[in-house]
């Protein structure tokens, strides 16, 4: 059957890699396809209207994927056509639009007309594709994304590691819940989920230090997505440390909340499947989903960029908060091209991007807050800019972005971040990982910073707040302006920044932003 080029699959090898040889034709693989969902433009009236602020009730996991998943009859069509070439239906799901194929490197390369390679970098080595994926034509209307037969790392955890002795200030995660005005609760009844592309958590390590905190200790359930798992490496600096960061943080600020961490592998299918089955686990059912990975727009594909975003969009009608972090490499986002990059998926303009400050404290109060830029000496900065690959959202509309040389010029484009919080190392968060007690940086505390307090205004408010960009645009007196320092290439100041985006919360004002609008009733108190 004649085949066409998928739109936006084109790959390119990482930059500085070289072929070692054709992958193995029986190689086993499992490849995720993405199809295109039903009664797409009802979905796109029901966004808008979220996007508009809409106090609009979340739908249930059964009635999206009635009103917006996948047609069966396209779940079909792409089994029939695997089984075609030989390849196997590992699992579909209609809300999600997932559907997973196993077979050989042979079988997948002759079904989408690629050549797969092994490749090595000085980052390790990878499994590899040039140019798009095809697909039959009578697909192509179903199929928007495939994604796996290219496994490079898809991102890198967002955290700073300093020793003690090299810290100026260090606090608790309920420490700075206190300094930020977090209203009081605990997060009963909520679900926060974590994504993990990698390492693990030992228990011991958990009970150590709630146990020290006197906090009580929250659930924590480890669910494995293709085959990952939990499974700690025993270095704080591997991905243990970002996972310990992020159950720690979260669970200490919301402790009678369910923190469910989705282990997933490091690739863009990985990745993506790790957010849709937690944005469409109808067990645990989260309200609010962290993220402290990502990596530069510039390093992804259109297909997965359109795909992770439309699983925000799912989000968004799902009721879900999705908060994801900034980066710590500055407005250059660590890419050495000379031009200034942002994260993804923190650009995303459905999930919220989380931004880095360094907060000095006098007593239980903030004496300032600034920009978090310790670059010069090698200790990372806040990530932030305009995006390259989203439009300007209709509640960032008629925002300025200021660079550090010139005047201020109109947002254009999607900017990030929206929110801040603390992330120098110099200010960082006592974190105890592979029996280590350690203070952590980066934007990586920022997301689960948020998600603790998200997940008590949701207790609170008896409802979930769901998608917040639009709500805290309008509301930015629930943010503390950060209006001191740069990421590099853009400069702070008054009102939304490409640094800090609207600032550090103001807890009980964001609760009562968030609660009002998710809650005719006003339940937040």
């Amino acid at each position: 059957m004649a085949k066409q080029p998928l739109p936006g699959s084109q790959r390119d090898p990482v930059p500085g890699a070289w072929a070692t040889g054709r992958t193995a034709g029986d190689q086993r693989l499992e490849v995720t396809v993405i199809v295109r969902r039903r009664e797409a433009p009802g979905f796109r009236a029901h966004l808008a209207e979220l996007g508009r602020g809409s106090r609009r009730a979340p739908m249930s996991h059964a009635e999206f994927a009635s009103a917006y998943g996948a047609d069966d009859s396209d779940l079909q069509q792409v089994a029939a056509f695997a089984r075609a070439q030989g390849l196997a239906v590992a699992q579909q799901h209609a809300g999600r639009r997932t559907i997973i194929l196993t077979g050989t490197a042979a079988q997948f390369e002759a079904a989408f007309e690629v050549e797969l390679s092994d490749y090595e970098f000085d980052g390790g080595a990878y499994r590899g594709r040039k140019g798009p994926v095809r697909v039959p034509a009578e697909l192509a209307p179903v199929i928007e994304a495939v994604l796996g037969l290219d496994n490079r790392p898809a991102a890198q955890p967002h955290f700073r590691i300093r020793p003690a002795a090299a810290v100026s200030a260090s606090f608790t995660s309920p420490e700075l819940a206190a300094l930020y005005g977090f209203p009081p609760g605990d997060g009963a009844g909520q679900c926060i989920a974590l994504i993990e592309l990698g390492g693990g958590y030992k228990p011991a390590d958990l009970k150590a230090y709630f146990q020290a905190l006197g906090v009580a200790q929250p659930k924590v359930v480890s669910l494995g997505v293709d085959h990952a798992k939990n499974a700690p490496a025993g270095d704080p600096n591997s991905a243990d440390g970002e996972v310990l960061l992020d159950i720690e943080v979260a669970g200490a600020i919301a402790p009678k909340a369910t923190v469910a961490v989705y282990f997933a592998p490091n690739t863009d299918a990985g990745f993506l499947d790790a957010i849709t089955t937690a944005a469409h686990d109808a067990t645990h059912k989260p309200s609010v989903i962290s993220i402290s990975w990502g990596g530069p727009e510039s390093g992804w594909t259109q297909q997965s960029l359109t795909a992770f975003d439309s699983t925000f969009q799912d989000a968004a009608v799902l009721g879900i908060t999705v908060l994801v972090a900034s980066g710590d490499n500055g407005s250059s986002d660590g890419v050495s091209d000379g031009a200034q990059h942002v994260d993804f998926p923190a650009s995303s303009p459905h999930a919220t991007g989380c931004g880095g400050t360094r907060l000095t404290a006098s007593g239980v109060q903030i004496a300032s807050e600034e920009v978090w830029n310790d670059a010069a000496s090698g200790g990372g900065a806040g990530g932030g800019g305009v995006s390259a690959a989203f439009e300007l959202p209709a509640w960032q509309d008629g925002l300025k972005v200021t660079p550090s040389t010139g005047a201020a010029a109109a947002l254009t484009r999607r900017g990030v971040p929206d929110v801040a919080g603390d992330a120098d190392p110099a200010s960082g968060y006592q974190i105890r990982v592979d029996g280590q007690d350690l203070v952590f940086g980066g934007t990586s505390a920022v997301a689960p910073l948020w998600a603790g307090l998200i997940a008590r205004v949701n207790a609170m408010a008896k409802t979930p707040a769901g998608f917040i960009n639009p709500v805290l645009y309008r509301s930015p007196q629930a943010l503390r302006d950060v209006t001191a320092g740069d990421n590099g290439a853009f400069v702070g100041g008054v009102g939304w920044d490409a640094c800090t985006g609207l600032g550090s919360p103001n807890g009980q004002a964001v609760a009562a932003a968030l609660g009002g609008a998710a809650s005719p009733a006003g339940a937040a108190g």
